[in-house]
């Protein structure tokens, strides 16, 4: 049950820090640089699985570890190390391989989705700590 607990209070963690980094950090940034390449509006069945296997992905690799050992300070970390290596595959890999790519954007979705991954992975195992 802690688990399941655990995948919806990060999940609504998750999209909501998400929605506002997106909008007020990532977005300006992408369309200053690759304004053309965006869509006019955001597709919500690909939105919607990225998030959900994502979380659930997070949950199972680095919130649950840390419930279990009591440590939200681990989620934290391990989170962080989880958001770096996936906001990075995506930025780099678009870095080497699309012509307006800039460093710009994946300074900028690099450290949100480092950030965004280890805080929503901290606060989920801290407030379901609690709860039980």
């Amino acid at each position: 049950m802690h688990a399941l607990w655990l995948y919806l209070v990060t999940a609504v963690i998750f999209f909501g820090l998400d929605f506002l980094g997106l909008r007020y950090l990532v977005k300006p940034v992408f369309e200053r640089h690759a304004g053309e390449l965006l869509a006019e509006s955001v597709r919500i069945g690909p939105a919607f699985a990225f998030y959900a296997a994502y979380v659930a992905g997070l949950v199972y690799l680095v919130s649950l570890p840390a419930l279990r050992a009591g440590q939200p300070g681990m989620a934290l970390l391990n989170g962080a190390v989880v958001g770096a290596l996936a906001y990075g595959t995506y930025e780099f890999t678009n870095l080497a391989t699309l012509k307006h790519w800039s460093w710009q954007m994946v300074a900028t979705d690099l450290a949100w989705g480092t950030a965004l991954t280890a805080v929503s992975a901290w606060a989920g195992v801290l407030a379901v700590s609690r709860l039980s």
